[in-house]
């Protein structure tokens, strides 16, 4: 596996306007590679954890269960990725902590089908509440 694609990988999920071509980038290079999936450790992500959900409901205009969500987390790249189910259609997110953008994608059918679903999404930033006395 050729680590510097993950910068790559970053940088198309950042800039790249076709969701398609990031989601073929990562499965080219990243989900299928044993060498990749070795890297990291399973990971409780709250954010991740609600969020899927919730663009599953988005997408399909609906309440859909998601269940199997595997997250992994690497930390020298601040990178989350795993897969789920959302209701018998296969799914999987990838997520850049660092710059706080991730995209989900999901088979748009079931049984599942080529036809895949995708939402590019960002944390919004949590701002500080200022102390009572230090707006001066």
């Amino acid at each position: 596996m050729n680590r510097d694609r993950l910068q790559q990988l970053k940088q198309k999920l950042v800039q790249e306007l076709d969701l398609s071509e990031i989601w073929l980038f990562y499965m080219d290079h990243f989900a299928e590679h044993k060498e990749f999936t070795d890297l990291g450790e399973p990971v409780e992500n709250a954010f991740l954890a609600a969020v899927v959900p919730q663009l599953c409901k988005h997408i399909f205009g609906k309440e859909i269960t998601i269940t199997n969500l595997l997250l992994i987390y690497i930390a020298e790249y601040q990178l989350i990725h795993g897969p789920f189910d959302a209701q018998g259609r296969p799914g999987g997110v990838i997520y850049f902590e660092d710059v706080n953008i991730g995209l989900l994608a999901v088979s748009k059918e079931y049984p599942p089908t080529d036809a895949v679903l995708y939402s590019r999404f960002s944390e919004p930033f949590k701002l500080q509440t200022p102390e009572r006395y230090a707006y001066n």
